[in-house]
């Protein structure tokens, strides 16, 4: 087992001490419960990024401890795996063949690989996301995965996904005050989808089988935008990531978002990172920093020193329907977690 927990970059605000906190409590529960069952070794590398990628910090592992076979996986990822997920993946690790087995083999947050002396040759892929292609395409591995359990396409990317996990028994809380605004514009937006006259407005990478819930789960009407899907993984040569809500803020600037989307709908949940991926390029690098995203998340314009960041944020936090901005999580599985009334900060 290898699990990577990420530290914040030199000084760090309270949301990214809050959100590093509990980064670091999941990956205890990680490393105690891939123990129980089954692993042979677990080990935690944490520290804030060095430049290095996701690629070569794993060829380093697999040259140091030439284990038969892996799981990998980020601290924050899978927080509502049970103990059977836990097992299917230290199975899959240890078969006789080449065989993988990913949360979800085209944004892979976790990943078991048999016969992981083959990871010797993985090139210097940014991020894990890119690992399961790598692995059918070139080293020739039978890849599966588990994407049809939502609660493993859960992960905790930043402190938005904290608010949606409510209180956890370990967990630290949030710092005061920071969570209201988001918690507040989460609760506006659960009354919108029980109310049949309402409309409610989702933008991002939304997956049909979640599109699906969502129109089944609410009363509400849904109008999807769905777009970007995978543009973490995607090859060199293929087109740039472009976002058709992108397009609309290059136009009328980013202090229009709160107008459009009331143009559209009653309320709103809106993917951010396909407008970062959109604005800045799909590499996190050339993207503001993690303390401007989180604060972005909570809806905190005010803590931005990014100033197009600033700007949509402030125009969400203002806008005349209630908005809520975040990640991949916040549009994929941590819409049943946003729509449940019963978890919450308050």
């Amino acid at each position: 087992m290898l699990i990577l927990h990420p530290t914040p970059v030199g000084r760090a605000d309270d949301v990214e001490t809050w959100v590093a906190a509990a980064r670091g409590v999941l990956a205890e529960r990680h490393r105690a419960g891939f123990r129980a069952a089954g692993a042979h070794e677990v080990t935690v590398v944490g520290g804030p990024p060095d430049g290095r990628s996701f690629g070569a910090r794993l060829r380093e592992f697999v040259a140091a401890h030439r284990p038969a076979g892996l799981v990998v996986l980020g601290s924050g990822a899978v927080p509502l795996a049970t103990a059977a997920d836990l097992h299917r993946f230290v199975d899959a690790a240890a078969a006789p063949a080449r065989v993988a087995l990913a949360n979800n083999r085209f944004s892979a947050d976790v990943i078991a690989v048999a016969s992981a002396a083959a990871l010797a040759d993985l090139p210097d892929l940014a991020t894990d996301n890119a690992l399961p292609r790598w692995l059918a395409e070139v080293a020739g591995y039978a890849v599966s995965d588990l994407r049809g359990r939502w609660r493993l396409g859960f992960d905790i990317d930043g402190p938005l996904e904290l608010v949606l996990l409510g209180r956890r028994p370990g967990l630290p809380r949030p710092p005061d005050g920071v969570a209201q605004r988001a918690v507040d514009r989460l609760g506006a937006i659960r009354a919108v989808v029980r109310d049949p006259r309402c409309e409610i407005v989702v933008a991002g990478r939304l997956s049909a089988a979640n599109l699906a819930w969502l129109e089944r789960s609410t009363m509400s009407r849904t109008r999807a935008l769905i777009e970007e899907r995978g543009f973490r993984t995607r090859a060199a040569g293929q087109r740039p990531a472009r976002s058709s809500l992108g397009l609309v803020l290059d136009r009328d600037g980013p202090d229009a978002l709160g107008a459009r989307l009331e143009e559209l709908g009653d309320a709103a949940i809106i993917d951010s990172r396909v407008l970062l991926a959109h604005r800045f390029g799909a590499d996190e690098r050339g993207w503001p920093p993690p303390g401007d995203r989180f604060a972005s998340d909570l809806l905190l314009h005010e803590r931005i020193a990014d100033e197009w960041l600033r700007r949509l944020t402030r125009s969400a936090a203002e806008a005349p329907i209630p908005v809520a901005l975040g990640g991949h999580s916040l549009v994929g599985p941590g819409l049943r977690l946003a729509l449940d009334g019963r978890r919450s900060w308050t």
